[in-house]
């Protein structure tokens, strides 16, 4: 008699994917980013597939409120270019707070994912909103507190 023993794959079809909702207000931008990152990839899940997107999706309120510490404010830079001779803009993470909160939050948690295809369709499920207003209500986000 042999005996043959599987490992249960999980995918997005397969596992339980909700909805959670998280406030970023006095919230540290990096640990709020790295509970994001979890939650997105679904290692807080035990059923947890390192090549399979298993995780939830995130939707986060109040961006223009999450806190930078030390001299961030003013000395991280976000760097665009143009792709044109002399076509790179740098803007301050201050400035950035101020004009668009979503993107300092987004590209926090774009950073800290794999560098893969899997993360193209892992960033998707992100839903960044400035404010405490977002059309997310039909999918009854569960809140869950950040410590």
């Amino acid at each position: 008699m042999k005996l043959t023993r599987t490992t249960k794959q999980f995918n997005s079809n397969t596992s339980n994917q909700k909805w959670v909702l998280i406030d970023a207000n006095g919230q540290t931008l990096g640990r709020l980013a790295t509970r994001v990152t979890e939650i997105l990839r679904g290692k807080n899940k035990p059923q947890y597939t390192p090549n399979n997107d298993c995780g939830d999706f995130v939707v986060i309120i109040n961006a223009e409120k999450v806190n930078l510490t030390g001299k961030k404010l003013t000395n991280k830079f976000y760097f665009e270019h143009s792709q044109y001779i002399s076509g790179m803009k740098t803007t301050s993470a201050g400035d950035m707070l101020k004009t668009k909160p979503e993107e300092v939050i987004y590209s926090a948690v774009k950073s800290m994912l794999p560098k893969s295809k899997l993360s193209d369709a892992l960033i998707t499920k992100l839903k960044v909103y400035k404010g405490e207003d977002h059309p997310h209500q039909a999918q009854t986000p569960v809140r869950e507190e950040i410590k």
